[in-house]
């Protein structure tokens, strides 16, 4: 019987490649298997190539697979493209009406014309016989579909079911040939922009804005969804600079505010980020990387902005940058994030990509009541005298909202102001309170640095290499871990959670007692190692790198970590995932 499985479904835009992955994914985790689903799309919005790999396993999925045993192929294109990926057995679905078989590969072609009216149900004719091949009935799909189709009409319902029960009836000759698992245990499923979403109305924010960019655009979907339920107002302005100055203006008034976007429009934010900072007023901004620069590959994974997020704002000002790690830690993250802005009224900034927000994982539970709803310092209704930029010890001043009656009335102002919020450089600068007040801001860092949460090592304390990355290379370092201790390598990783401020001691310490250290990173320069040599003085010269908008693969990975741990290379590695390349489709 199979541990894990690799399903590649793939087709043109247009086609259901996205939500015909979606109700595998929740069929799969409803029968107890765990899951990961990763689109690869294009910025058409109909036509051109597009694909989604599943993996379904008995144990945590960290990342999809770099080859298939299932092909579903919606179009001839399909199977031509993805044919040199087939594992060994490897089974392609496909619609023979449209397409044929190269000789080497085996597969069901399925008459689709003669089996649903319509060729658009062909997508549940071959979810119908995915039930079959995995030996697994076909009821949790028949419930799903109803679930699915709940608001459309009884004869949409029953014809899908109906083409469901076709796929499952015509795929009995192959009847089992990837048997799963069936274990007891359900799961859930989520996306980390969804994480994002929901972590934040957890964290009771009352206001969002957003513009939409790809692939920051899933929270805004979620927030729109849901924002009458939750009693969250939801604003899609006319540009990401509209879109931070309202959110600015939300948290002044005391409501919890978040924004996201994605690096092209986190550029246009940044001179807002140092208004926000300059007010001390509490803002959490999430940046979803994608290829740059400029509007580089829209729909594909990097990790390029972090240096953009670290220099956003001009002058010198408190802030923090937080990368959660998984869709589970983009839930926690998102609420320590508010918190952290509240207490300290300061700018977050929450920096995840592509592979982190978009892919659909299954998750065992989540504890909303595990971040409790801290709001900072506010000004005592009783005190006769209030000063809103009060240079206290730790920097925090005591808030007030507008329409406070005297003497809770004050200017906010982007210029430099003294403890009132009276200008010094309108008419005439101030040396003396220029530099008190901007040692009462960054001296807000402090406590900032001990209230950052902390990295994750994965796998043994000490081992002979260590991997170093951040975000959403987690996964991939997880599936390297355990390959490491299936061959018999002593590996382990450090996962930066704590961007800025960094959490600069524990790194140092975890990285000097290290044999051998590798960076691996979806970016050209590994901005990471830059920022630890930075923070640290360590300097990981070893760095396995990957920027052709595609993420890491263990397949693909392993074979150069490996020999990083034998010592047969140094230095920098390149790793490219040519996936769709094929010679005789792209000449050009």
């Amino acid at each position: 019987m199979k541990q894990l499985l690799d399903i590649w479904i793939a087709g043109a835009a247009g086609d259901g490649v996205q939500s015909t992955a979606d109700i595998l994914c929740r069929v799969a985790a409803r029968c107890g298997l765990h899951a990961f689903v990763y689109n690869s799309y294009q910025s058409a919005i109909r036509g051109g190539f597009v694909y989604a790999q599943v993996r379904l396993s008995i144990g945590k999925a960290w990342l999809p697979g770099s080859h298939w045993d299932i092909l579903l192929a919606l179009n001839a294109d399909a199977v031509a493209r993805h044919r040199a990926w087939a594992k060994q057995d490897a089974v392609v679905l496909f619609n023979s009406d449209r397409a044929h078989l190269p000789g080497h590969l085996k597969g069901l072609g399925m008459p689709i014309s003669e089996l649903v009216p319509d060729s658009l149900m062909q997508n549940v004719v071959f979810l119908g016989s995915l039930m079959r091949l995995f030996d697994f009935p076909p009821d949790p799909l028949e419930r799903l579909i109803r679930e699915t189709f709940s608001h459309k009409s009884d004869k949409i319902r029953s014809g899908n079911i109906a083409a469901a029960k076709s796929g499952f009836e015509g795929a009995q000759g192959i009847a089992g040939r990837f048997a799963l698992p069936k274990p007891d245990k359900s799961h859930m499923i989520m996306t980390g922009n969804q994480a994002f979403a929901l972590g934040a109305a957890q964290g009771g924010v009352r206001f969002y804005a957003a513009y939409p960019m790809t692939p920051a655009t899933g929270i805004l979907h979620w927030m729109s969804e849901h924002a009458g339920k939750l009693g969250i107002c939801v604003m899609q302005p006319e540009d990401e600079i509209s879109v931070i100055n309202m959110a600015i203006g939300a948290s002044f008034a005391g409501a919890r505010a978040m924004v996201a976007t994605s690096g092209g429009g986190f550029a246009l934010m940044t001179e807002a980020i140092g208004l926000a900072a300059m007010t001390e007023t509490p803002l959490v901004a999430v940046n979803v990387q994608r290829a740059g620069p400029s509007t580089g590959v829209p729909t594909k994974t990097e990790q390029g902005d972090l240096w953009q997020v670290l220099g956003a704002g001009q002058g010198d000002f408190p802030k923090a940058v937080i990368a959660p790690v998984s869709v589970e830690d983009a839930f926690y993250m998102t609420q320590h994030a508010l918190n952290l802005a509240d207490r300290h009224q300061i700018p977050v900034i929450l920096i995840s990509d592509l592979l982190l927000s978009e892919h659909t994982e299954t998750l065992a539970s989540l504890d909303p009541e595990k971040v409790t709803i801290d709001r900072g310092l506010w000004a005592d209704p009783n005190v006769k005298e209030f000063r809103r930029y009060f240079d206290t010890p730790s920097g925090v001043s005591p808030r007030a909202k507008p329409g406070m009656p005297e003497p809770f009335v004050f200017t906010a102002s982007s210029d430099e102001h003294d403890e009132k919020g009276l200008l010094i450089s309108d008419v005439a600068t101030n040396p003396i309170i220029r530099q008190r007040m901007m040692r009462k801001r960054m001296g807000k860092m402090e406590a900032v640095a001990r209230e950052m949460p902390p990295d994750e090592v994965i796998g043994e304390p000490r081992a002979e290499l260590t991997l170093v990355g951040w975000g959403s290379i987690y996964g991939v370092m997880n599936a390297l871990v355990e390959r490491g201790r299936r061959e018999g390598c002593s590996i382990n990783a450090l996962a930066i959670r704590s961007v800025w401020p960094m959490n600069q001691e524990n790194v140092r310490r975890f990285l000097s007692e290290a044999k051998k250290t590798v960076l691996i990173e979806n970016s050209y320069s590994g901005q990471m190692g830059r920022l630890i040599r930075q923070e640290t003085g360590f300097d990981l010269t070893n760095q396995c790198l990957k920027f052709d908008g595609e993420p890491f693969y263990e397949e693909s990975a392993w074979p150069v970590i490996e020999r990083y741990y034998k010592g047969e290379i140094q230095g920098r590695q390149e790793i490219l995932t040519p996936y769709g390349i094929v010679e005789d489709l792209d000449a050009h």
